[in-house]
């Protein structure tokens, strides 16, 4: 894998910077040439063979990741992409996919719901489908070679008022570091063949 990979990640408080941060290296270790930059940073992708997009769930999608993907959907249609995304809570469902896009989910952070048949709200604003599907609406054009779910670090002193609020009264998470470094490798590994097309 000798193509040029770009890992562009927004952040909230840090903790999805170190995520991109490990997917990166993984990638390098695999071959690939490596620049892992914060989107607000990022201008210009002619030099990259692909295209890794990231963020943090909180409130939908992180609003950097969503603008970049709709400011650059023309380039980003014309090679190899992928998105993770990490989030505090994800509803178990037997969906692999959404809208055709391959899903991997790091086995410890999707939780069964309590009454699978009947999705409380909480349940359904969590699933794969809800956070996906309108980050997939925005971009059309752009479709991702995988998506990868990952537990996130939730510390309230980084959050403002509004998102800890949030998290607090809606999502109703622990404050922890719930990042599994080895689900993060292994889906960065397993891009190897879809991203070596490039």
């Amino acid at each position: 894998m000798n193509s040029k990979v770009l890992v562009a990640y927004a952040t909230s408080s840090g903790s999805t910077a170190e995520v991109a941060e490990a997917i990166g290296k993984t990638l390098g270790q695999e071959g690939a040439q490596v620049d892992v930059r914060p989107i607000k940073d990022v201008e210009d992708l002619s030099a990259y063979d692909a295209v890794l997009v990231g963020g943090p769930m909180i409130m939908g999608w992180h609003r950097q990741a969503v603008k970049f993907l709709t400011k650059n959907q023309q380039a980003l249609s014309q090679m190899p992409v992928a998105y993770f995304v990490t989030a505090l809570n994800l509803t178990k469902t037997p969906q692999e996919s959404v809208e055709g896009v391959p899903l991997y989910c790091d086995p410890r952070l999707p939780k069964t719901p309590q009454n699978p048949d009947k999705l409380s709200f909480k349940d359904n604003y969590a699933t794969p489908s809800k956070y996906l599907a309108p980050v997939l609406k925005k971009a059309p054009k752009v479709k991702p070679v995988s998506v990868g779910f990952f537990g996130g670090k939730l510390d309230y002193s980084t959050l403002n008022i509004f998102y800890m609020l949030f998290v607090m009264l809606i999502i109703q998470a622990q404050p922890g570091d719930y990042r599994d470094w080895e689900a993060i490798d292994a889906w960065a590994a397993s891009l190897r063949p879809a991203l070596s097309g490039a």
